[in-house]
């Protein structure tokens, strides 16, 4: 679980990243949390866009690619998620403590 201090880190660290993910009309597949996964792995920290035709809630969407890759959710900002989930073998993010 991440601390307060650590979630502003992080924030402040995805501010100028771009969403490279977006959830359509389709919802959150198991195909999507794989490559979710993938990215987390090679960059610990990404944006995920949630598009207007989704039928889930943004909040759903969220818990469900957080508990389906066991990223933590930093932020829910509109309709974008910000999900930290530390590297096993591509460290880049030192966190605060």
């Amino acid at each position: 679980m991440l601390t307060g201090k650590q979630k502003r880190f992080l924030r402040a660290k995805a501010h100028h990243l771009d969403p490279i993910f977006q959830v359509g009309k389709s919802g959150v597949n198991v195909n999507m949390l794989k490559q979710i996964n993938e990215a987390l792995e090679a960059r610990e920290l990404i944006k995920v866009s949630i598009l207007q035709n989704c039928e889930d809630d943004k909040s759903t969407v969220a818990t469900l690619i957080g508990e389906g890759t066991k990223a933590t959710i930093v932020q829910i900002i509109g309709n974008t998620i910000v999900l930290y989930k530390e590297s096993i073998e591509n460290k880049q993010i030192e966190l605060p403590t």
